[in-house]
């Protein structure tokens, strides 16, 4: 069946009205904005809310901007303005590397940064970006704001931190010298899911890394912060046996499943294989900032 069940429709005109109609409705309430990932579930019965929540109208939540030592975007920023931004690609270029090989024109011209990880898929190339940066993402509900770090944000498989009648309307990257990002993402053809991918931020200061990032998707039930990958880069001096040795430590934090797109083995090798290539570009971007 490719049809949606009933569901009603309403279009939120503020953040509290979308928060409001959420507490109104309960669990059977859902917010849409683009649509590509809680629309094709509608269609197959995987999911079916009793109402639908627009909100495309609240243009308050669609920007990219810098203040007071951090680099704050929207969540209803959409992906070709993550791609284009050029702030992101001078602070944060692994947004740029990732955008470039998120799904096609048509997703990336609706879909938004907020609905990407909410939908917390696996695969999904955005979480491994804000969890390699370290961010932090802001939950608004009734009660007010919060504030919760990306290491905490994915609870399980397409499950969140975001509770009941909460809406995520920031994501908040701080601003550090010496910092550089990378993507890197192998795919059977241009805009699919991953096979494996990595997202690797590195902050380097007086040519030895002060701290790390090591995000894999596709590789496991959730986005895996591959943390013994980032201890072991931390206080290090950059070079290819270090790289080396970081990608195979995130090769045995990762979980994969075999499926169609590979074996379990053959991933965990991609995952290795990744990694180094992403530390050792987001390496170069980090020295050149530095410099």
């Amino acid at each position: 069946m490719q049809t949606p069940g009933p569901t009603s429709y309403q279009r939120a005109r503020s953040v509290e009205a979308a928060i409001a109609s959420l507490a109104e409705h309960g669990p059977g309430a859902r917010v849409v904005a683009g649509g590509h990932s809680l629309i094709p579930m509608m269609k197959l019965r995987l999911a079916s809310p009793e109402l639908l929540i627009d909100i495309n109208d609240l243009d308050e939540l669609a920007y990219i901007r810098r203040e007071a030592g951090l680099v704050r975007i929207g969540a209803l920023t959409r992906h070709v303005d993550l791609l284009r931004s050029e702030l992101l690609a001078e602070l944060f270029p692994v947004f740029a590397d990732a955008e470039q090989v998120i799904a096609d024109p048509v997703v990336r011209n609706r879909g938004t940064i907020g609905g990407s990880l909410c939908q917390a898929d696996p695969a999904e190339d955005l979480s491994g970006v804000c969890a390699a940066l370290k961010a932090d993402v802001v939950l608004q509900g009734p009660g007010g704001e919060r504030v919760v770090n990306m290491s905490e944000f994915h609870v399980g498989p397409y499950m969140t931190a975001v509770q009941a009648a909460e809406i995520l309307t920031e994501v908040r990257l701080a601003v550090r010298p010496g910092a550089g990002s990378a993507h890197e993402k192998l795919e059977r053809r241009a805009g699919d899911f991953a096979i494996a991918a990595s997202s690797v931020a590195v902050w380097i200061e007086g040519g030895t890394i002060t701290d790390a990032g090591v995000a894999l998707a596709a590789v496991g039930p959730v986005t895996i912060d591959a943390r013994r990958a980032q201890e072991h880069l931390r206080g290090q001096v950059p070079s290819e046996a270090l790289f080396e040795e970081a990608g195979r430590i995130a090769a045995e934090e990762s979980m994969p499943m075999p499926d169609t797109r590979g074996p379990e083995d053959y991933k965990r090798h991609l995952v290795g294989v990744l990694t180094k290539r992403a530390l050792r570009k987001a390496t170069a971007r980090a020295l050149h900032q530095e410099a």
